[in-house]
């Protein structure tokens, strides 16, 4: 199938890849994107030959962040309706074990992108944060949640409030990703992973992952409700508007509280 956003292609030992490609805008997921990638990664759930799928951008962003020009001048309601972010849930839902092969920045939607497969293996040029802060807003695919699980309440509180980034080695260190590799073997490296996994038992591993994540998913999908009402709230504010028009027109905002 030809997608315009992604590129995807079933790999030798079993492995779905996805690509993520639109590299002008440093990989920025607009709805457009995610539903291609959503699509793709369904299909690739469902073919039998498959046995784990692997989620990559490029050298230079796995995803900048949600494209903030969709949003800008979206209301409470639009954003309710639309519903977009859901698509996030979607990937963290699939059945196959989903790998992250992160090079670049991750940020944003991005590392809440990363967030929601199984597994994340960094390149040491990776970078990590949720700076939606700036925006006048909150991360709202699952970021003050899923960050909070991986690196404990103090640094996700930094990250949240304060835009603090992750290097590699310090996303290794908090237990956000699990293995750190050079740029140019971390692709290799993550399809090594994926195919052992993929040689692996099929029915064991489905429930494997579905044990894991039972650890704190029956308390998690509160917290991911939770989140997406306060981040659809916002857009109600004059804060979030300015602060996505600020970024779009690339000034500084100017925050109003209200």
């Amino acid at each position: 199938m030809s997608y315009e956003n992604i590129l995807a292609e079933k790999l030798e030992g079993g492995v779905g890849l996805v690509r993520l490609n639109r590299p002008k805008a440093l990989n920025a997921l607009n709805a457009d994107l995610m539903r291609e990638l959503v699509e793709a990664l369904m299909l690739f759930d469902a073919d039998p030959e498959v046995g784990c799928l692997v989620i990559t951008g490029n050298e230079k962003a796995f995803a900048a962040g949600a494209d903030i020009k969709e949003m800008e001048t979206a209301t409470t309601v639009e954003m309710l309706y639309n519903d977009r972010i859901s698509l996030w849930d979607r990937i963290h839902d699939l059945k196959k074990p989903v790998i992250a092969s992160v090079s670049g920045v991750a940020l944003g939607g991005g590392c809440e992108l990363a967030m929601a497969c199984d597994m994340i293996i960094a390149a040491d040029n990776a970078r990590f944060g949720q700076p939606e802060i700036n925006l006048g807003v909150i991360p709202g695919a699952g970021g003050t949640q899923r960050l909070t699980r991986a690196v404990g309440k103090a640094l996700a509180m930094e990250m949240v409030l304060n835009n603090r980034w992750l290097t590699a080695e310090e996303a290794y260190r908090f237990g956000l990703v699990n293995r750190v590799y050079a740029p140019e073997v971390v692709f290799d490296e993550t399809l090594r992973i994926a195919r052992e996994i993929a040689a692996r038992a099929p029915v064991a591993i489905r429930i494997a992952k579905e044990s894991v994540n039972a650890t704190y998913d029956m308390f998690l999908g509160d917290g991911i409700r939770f989140e997406r009402r306060n981040f659809y709230f916002l857009f109600s504010t004059e804060d979030q508007k300015e602060g996505m028009n600020a970024f779009v027109n690339k000034r500084d905002p100017k925050w109003q509280g209200k």
